[in-house]
């Protein structure tokens, strides 16, 4: 059943509710955010190169929040060991002797990946809140 509201007082009603919805709102993007930053941190480990033996470069990939406050929330993700060689891995180099060693894609097709699926999570959590 619908609150009576004084007509003097409306606005101040439609203020809270506006605020209510706003903070339910980003929770849920929030959410959607450490979600999605944990699967890319898991594609990426599954989808990076290993060298045989070890992987050690796939098993170093991780995340951690940056900056977080009431509205925006920023997570990075990265390699925490071999940061050094993760533009070599993805595009390529070239050897010592002369020649070139092939790029093997695995950042970009997992960021676009994750670049789509949050703005679909929070497309859904903006839908199911109104």
């Amino acid at each position: 059943m619908a609150k009576k509201v004084n007509p003097y007082d409306i606005s101040a009603v439609i203020a809270e509710e506006l605020q209510k919805y706003s903070e339910e709102v980003t929770d849920k993007v929030k959410q959607a955010i450490d979600e999605v930053a944990s699967e890319l941190v898991e594609n990426l480990k599954q989808d990076s190169p290993k060298r045989p033996g070890s992987g050690v470069y796939a098993k170093s990939w991780t995340s951690k929040v940056e900056y977080e406050d009431h509205l925006i929330k920023r997570v990075r993700v990265y390699n925490r060991k071999h940061y050094q060689r993760t533009h070599l891995l993805e595009y390529g180099h070239a050897k010592v002797g002369g020649g070139r060693v092939a790029g093997i894609p695995h950042i970009k097709p997992n960021e676009e990946k994750a670049i789509e699926e949050l703005e679909r999570r929070i497309e859904e959590a903006i839908k199911n809140d109104i």
